[in-house]
């Protein structure tokens, strides 16, 4: 089983688990999409996005001494997006509908964060990069 196909199969129980989720997907810091579950077409987009506010929020967290950089949350009027840092290379982006627990958002996200970083960050160190 690749790196890949294990990455997209935690989205999907993390999609199980929070059925307001209306996306998910796990990219690399710099907006390569490494899974996603989401609407085919909004994925690239979104990872891009999402290496942009990585790097607004490393650069937030390291100037006011808060430390690296965790998890950020933006609340829109249509619902949430969540990005949570997934190890050292990859970052977990979550779509939420308004209605969400955002407690239990971060509780489930940043379990499965968790275990996005030991992925990628395991095929990294395998060199198993092209199999991401």
């Amino acid at each position: 089983m690749t790196a890949e196909t294990e990455v997209l199969g935690e989205l999907r129980r993390l999609r199980a688990r929070l059925p307001q989720l209306t996306g998910a997907l796990a990219a690399s810091a710099d907006g390569l999409v490494l899974a996603h579950d989401t609407v085919d077409g909004e994925a690239e987009s979104v990872a891009a996005l999402t290496a942009a506010a990585l790097g607004v929020g490393q650069r937030l967290t390291d100037s006011t001494g808060q430390g690296r950089f965790r998890e950020l949350l933006v609340r829109g009027e249509s619902g949430y997006v969540a990005t949570y840092a997934a190890g050292g290379a990859a970052v977990l982006t979550l779509l939420a509908e308004p209605r969400i627990n955002v407690g239990r958002l971060h509780l489930e996200a940043r379990r499965s964060s968790t275990r996005i970083g030991e992925l990628v960050d395991g095929a990294l160190e395998r060199k198993d990069l092209n199999r991401l």
